[in-house]
């Protein structure tokens, strides 16, 4: 698969997930909200560590900055 995700999209991806993380261990989410922001958090982390967005590949979305010649 082709890499559809820039930079600043894998930024912010990660500190999303860095707050979700922090969230919970800080025990301010916890009970099924918790689990959900767990399982965003490491889908953000997984995407942003592989630039690979599926939804972004169904969406024809490309936050990739192009290289100029």
């Amino acid at each position: 698969m082709k890499k559809n995700m820039g930079t600043w999209d894998r930024r912010l991806r990660v500190s999303v997930a860095l707050l979700f993380a922090i969230l919970y261990f800080a025990g301010v989410i916890t009970g099924t909200w918790a689990i959900v922001l767990m399982i965003v958090a490491g889908v953000f982390l997984l995407t942003s560590i592989v630039s690979i967005c599926p939804l972004y590949s169904m969406l024809g979305i490309n936050t990739c900055q192009r290289r100029q010649k």
